[in-house]
């Protein structure tokens, strides 16, 4: 499977293919053993010798003797890594020792019991932990899950009795450190907190998960324990600084990477240029969904097992139904051996899926980043990437899963037509010789903070003791919460005095609004939930909105009801939502100058209103039609990087007043599509304005700003590596081979203005001009 030729072969295409544009192999990689340690009791190695586990890897050995020595750790190595065994080794050891020790004396209070909480952010990754832990056979472990999907009349037991526990983040938030005095026993006992796919914490959720945590902390000092914390992460640039910010302490890192792996081809796919033409005349090419359906359909035609990723739920959706319908052109018997994965679905079909998945019965699986964590999913032989995951660590992770039993292994990166993937899938250098990237996350962020403050009173009174730990913004937070009257302060210190539930003031995984409800009209079922700032663009009268394969029309948006009504249509289009938006400056916190250009960084306010939503073919991606949408402006307070570019700047570098509104909108569209080069962030993460003239700037002005209150981070990585994104921007606009301007480079599917004025060389005369003043700049320094 590692030839050149057999990968065409098994993609479904000739010898020589044009969508071709590079092939990279990822290099075989041999195990690297070490002993087990000293310290781990015979029955647990016993219990790992029964499963075929002889001898772990060097980094599995370094990670649990660093955490059985109390310090905190990061285990930051490949996809099938085995980095499950790192975390059970020192965790299982000690709850099996505490448990022997009460069983040799019954009757005695034991004050160093020993219990272990494993925090995963999916339910799936959390089930398929338990499997795995009960699969060692200890009787002593009592293991169990704790989430939305656990029976109430289960939830006392597990509270009283499980010495591991397995939950999400969502439910420590909302279960259990609320209820925390019913918790007292395990939290005296905690000795362990797993953190499971840490580098999935980022942005506004990993913004919230890190105040979660210290949450937890407080909550564990009150009851006199200091839990060591485990984190598992994909490999990542600083993982130590990243998870440090995550649990606010500080933590060592594991990387060096023992396990073996095979090797791995990897094809840089562009779909072809089609016939139809988009907005302007532009050119289009074939869209990433239906070029990946195509090549899924292929390799299940050919048993080969196969999961096509792609970030959107209605992405999976339709990679899955085009996919089933070609096969079952070939071999119907095939069909029903393709399904979508994704959040959203009811807790069965969950289930159901994951029990397909893991028996083999699929062959072939859509799905988004849910299967991109490490459920333990054997013998996949191929994996496609329908457009760039979002970072460098997400491609890696979802590459990995194919050759997870040490087998070789294809993979494919099918582009998407917009700046970042053009730019990648002909610049591979850009992927494979570029260091992965750091989660950015935001502790700090007030609209964050500022409601774990409330939660965490409402927990234990909060005292000037507790400020350190939630950083130097916390006691300014705490008088705002006073002056509006969610805390009080007492001399013993500050306290929640609503009725209501302060734990239900955060959203962890939304920025507010809570989910709503799809519902279909003509049987009143449930078919799954939306956030519920996801509905303007994705909920709206008109919607094309997609399930299990079947496609349905959004025939009311209730938001007062927090329901959206549905109907069951057979569309051969899907639809996408336009927005206009405003910005105006609240606050700079930093600048630089580089001679007349000013590159700033701070507070913006966000007017965002969707205006239309247009209708485009499944397979071409033509534009059928566009209606106008009456919904409601929405602001947004966040932050923002902006460019200041003076008239005389832009008019000696060629252009004339009449050019500056489409250089700067065309640059402000493939800025904003080239900033996950240098930010762990994806287009929806954030949103653009430029005009001729700003209203506070009182200049030209280019702004990029995060699309989450209070910000996410990635505004303030992109002002950090201001020089290394715009000259990837001009690179890309440069490199692309269109005359006027595409999707490939300067047009963005989101723009309001329908992509109009866009002067696509006026941006490469605007960044060139910009580029030249940093330059100037820089040799002043």
């Amino acid at each position: 499977m590692a030839a050149h030729d057999s990968l065409l072969s098994l993609l479904g295409r000739s010898s020589a293919p044009e969508e071709l544009r590079h092939l990279r192999t990822i290099p075989a990689r041999s195990a690297r053993h070490a002993p087990w340690p000293a310290w781990a009791h015979p029955d647990l190695v016993a219990a790992y010798r029964r499963l075929g586990v002889e001898t772990p890897y060097i980094h599995q050995v370094e990670a649990a003797e660093l955490a059985h020595a109390g310090r905190h750790v990061v285990l930051a190595t490949g996809t099938a890594s085995g980095k499950s065994l790192a975390y059970q080794l020192p965790a299982l050891d000690a709850v099996h020792r505490s448990e022997l020790r009460v069983a040799e004396q019954p009757g005695r209070i034991h004050d160093d019991g020993a219990a272990v909480l494993y925090l995963s952010p999916t339910k799936a990754l959390a089930a398929d932990q338990l499997t795995a832990i009960r699969a060692l056979g200890l009787s002593t472990v009592r293991a169990e899950t704790y989430d939305g999907d656990t029976e109430q009349s289960a939830r006392r037991w597990i509270r009283d009795h499980a010495n591991v526990i397995l939950a999400n983040p969502d439910m420590l938030h909302f279960g259990i450190l609320p209820n925390h005095p019913w918790w007292a026993a395990f939290f005296r006992r905690l000795r362990f907190v797993v953190i499971d796919e840490a580098h999935s914490y980022r942005g506004v959720f990993g913004s919230h998960v890190a105040n979660l945590l210290r949450r937890l902390r407080r909550v564990c000092a009150h009851y006199g324990a200091d839990p060591v914390f485990i984190a598992a992460s994909a490999t990542s640039g600083d993982p130590e600084g990243s998870v440090g910010r995550l649990i606010g302490d500080a933590v060592a890192a594991v990387t060096e990477d023992g396990s073996p792996h095979g090797a791995t081809e990897v094809a840089f796919w562009e779909p072809a240029l089609t016939d139809a033409r988009g907005e302007n005349g532009a050119p289009q090419r074939r869209t990433a969904i239906a070029e990946s359906a195509d090549l899924l359909a292929n390799l299940v035609s050919a048993h080969v097992r196969t999961i096509a990723f792609i970030k959107s739920r209605r992405g999976a959706e339709t990679i899955s139904s085009i996919a089933q319908r070609l096969v079952d052109e070939v071999d119907p018997s095939l069909a029903g051996r393709i399904a979508a994965y994704r959040s959203g679905y009811l807790p069965e079909e969950r289930r159901e899926l994951e029990r397909r998945l893991r028996s083999g019965e699929l062959l072939g699986v859509a799905s988004t980043s849910a299967l991109e964590l490490g459920i333990d999913i054997s013998g996949l032989d191929a994996v496609l990437v329908a457009g760039w995951p979002g970072t460098r660590a997400s491609l890696f992770q979802e590459i990995g899963r194919a050759g997870r039993s040490g087998q070789d292994a294809l993979a494919a990166f099918v582009a998407s037509d917009d700046p970042l993937d053009t730019y990648l899938v002909n610049h591979p250098e850009a992927i494979f010789d570029t260091s992965v990237e750091a989660t950015v996350l935001d502790p700090s962020n007030p609209y964050v903070l500022g409601p774990h403050l409330c939660a965490a009173a409402a927990e234990k009174p909060l005292t000037g003791s507790d400020l350190a730990l939630f950083g130097p913004t916390a006691e300014r937070l705490l008088d705002q919460l006073v002056a509006q009257g969610y805390l009080r302060r007492r001399p013993g210190g500050w306290y929640w005095t609503h009725p209501e539930s302060a734990a239900a003031m955060v959203n962890l995984r939304a920025d507010g609004g809570g989910p709503m409800s799809i519902i279909e009209a003509e049987t009143g079922q449930l078919l799954g939930s939306m956030d519920s700032p996801q509905t303007h663009y994705q909920a709206h009268q008109g919607a094309i909105y997609v399930h299990q394969g079947a496609s349905y029309l959004v025939e009311e948006l209730n938001e007062a009801e927090h329901c959206v009504v549905v109907r069951r249509v057979n569309p051969d289009y899907y639809t996408t939502a336009r927005d206009l938006t405003t910005v105006e400056v609240l606050g700079e916190d930093r600048c630089e100058q580089w001679g007349p250009v000013g590159v700033h960084f701070g507070e913006v306010r966000v007017t965002t209103q969707v205006v239309s939503f247009q209708r485009k073919a499944l397979i071409s991606n033509e534009v059928l039609g566009e209606e106008p949408l009456e919904l409601g402006a929405r602001d947004l307070f966040t932050k923002a990087v902006w460019l200041t570019l003076p008239e005389p700047t832009l008019a000696a570098a060629g252009l004339i007043a009449a050019q500056f509104p489409g250089a700067l909108h065309a640059a402000e569209h493939a800025s904003i599509g080239l900033l996950p080069l240098v930010a762990s962030s994806d287009r929806w993460d954030v949103g653009g304005v430029s005009t001729a003239l700003h209203a506070d700037t009182e200049q030209p002005t280019i702004f990029v700003y995060d699309g989450h209150p209070g910000g996410a981070g990635f505004a303030e990585r992109g002002f950090e590596r201001i020089r290394v994104w715009l000259r990837a921007t001009l690179d890309a606009i440069e490199a692309c081979e269109c005359d006027a301007g595409c999707p490939s480079c300067v047009q963005s599917p989101k723009c309001g203005n329908k992509n109009n004025p866009l002067d696509k060389s006026g941006a490469v005369a605007l960044l060139r001009a910009v580029l030249l003043q940093s330059d100037l700049a820089a040799e002043l320094v």
